[in-house]
């Protein structure tokens, strides 16, 4: 199956960058900005400029903010131009382990139960007291939140997509890291699969999207960084369920190394994913519907979503642009 790494990056190549360049079976893309350096090169890496990301995609590259990460879709519609059947999220601070990969898109797996809502898929792999950026703050001491052995029965399912997880310094929210910040090692462990009604975020830090779901790799580009690839994450799994896939977490395969940030500034840019999580599912659950195409389905998610204010009308132009390349890929 041909896959691309989409990486997007304002450093000089990194160690990850390199280790992720030297993967046989998979083709690296990192995408530039304005603030990345000119001279920018690695060896087994297709490196996109903002001049190559204007001149292949002029449509969606003219109305994607600069320095946003949400430029990374032109990464995407590169990788989906050139015949990729995965596409393979990650960043330029997460090493891969010598093990690095995913399983397979459908089998049999440990599958989470049916509607239970929020869980908090890291307590399955850690008895630490740590959650995922994204995660319902008032579920996070909740006791049914956490997954138990009862929870969990075996069963053959499509996967949609896959998230793994990140030892070291996992992807966690600006309240886990001003209060606690302690490393993480999760546990090694079979794969987890969440079933319909039953939810957790995810990112873009380590995670697959097979061909099917590839109009889900849209970013949000008028809410913050911190909130882009959540609300992504949010509104794929109603749209992921309707279309018969599922979504599914492995065990940590990279060690993140995290680039500097201001955890307060993070703080402040994470505050809709804090007070909004539920009501984006709410919303792209009534907005989905059988029958139509999981284009048609994204459109309508990110409408009911500009209606209620969480985006701004220009959202909806860049997702237009979005799928006009889509269906030119």
């Amino acid at each position: 199956m041909p896959t691309f790494i989409v990486i997007t990056s304002i450093f000089p190549p990194t160690e990850a960058v390199r280790l992720f360049a030297a993967r046989s079976g998979c083709h690296l893309v990192v995408i530039g900005d304005k603030k990345t350096p000119a001279d920018w090169a690695c060896p087994h890496v297709t490196f996109l400029s903002v001049d190559d990301q204007r001149r292949l995609f002029p449509e969606l590259a003219d109305v994607i903010p600069y320095n946003h990460y949400s430029r990374k879709m032109l990464g995407y519609l590169y990788a989906m131009r050139r015949g990729a059947d995965v596409i393979i999220d990650t960043d330029d601070d997460n090493l891969p382990k010598a093990d690095w990969g995913f399983p397979c898109f459908s089998g049999a797996f440990a599958c989470m139960k049916e509607n239970r809502g929020f869980v908090n898929v890291y307590s399955h792999y850690t008895d630490q007291h740590i959650w995922p950026r994204g995660f319902p703050l008032d579920r996070i001491l909740a006791p049914d939140a956490r997954i138990m052995p009862a929870d969990v029965e075996a069963k053959s399912v499509k996967v949609g997509i896959w998230q793994g997880l990140a030892d070291g310094d996992p992807d966690v929210d600006a309240i886990y890291r001003l209060t606690s910040n302690a490393p993480c090692i999760f546990r090694d462990g079979p794969p987890l699969v969440l079933g319909q009604g039953t939810l957790c975020p995810f990112n873009s830090q380590n995670t697959a999207f097979r061909k099917e779901l590839f109009p889900l790799l849209y970013l949000p580009t008028t809410v913050s960084f911190r909130f882009t690839d959540i609300l992504r994450g949010l509104v794929a799994q109603p749209l992921l369920w309707q279309a018969g896939y599922r979504l599914g977490y492995t065990a940590a395969t990279v060690v993140q190394e995290r680039n500097p940030h201001d955890y307060l500034k993070d703080f402040e840019s994470e505050i809709p994913c804090y007070l909004e999580a539920d009501r984006v599912i709410e919303l792209a659950r009534k907005a989905t519907k059988p029958d139509v195409s999981l284009a048609e389905n994204l459109l309508a998610a990110y409408t009911v979503l500009g209606r209620e204010k969480m985006i701004r009308d220009q959202e909806l132009a860049t997702l237009a642009a979005w799928s006009k390349h889509l269906g030119a890929s």
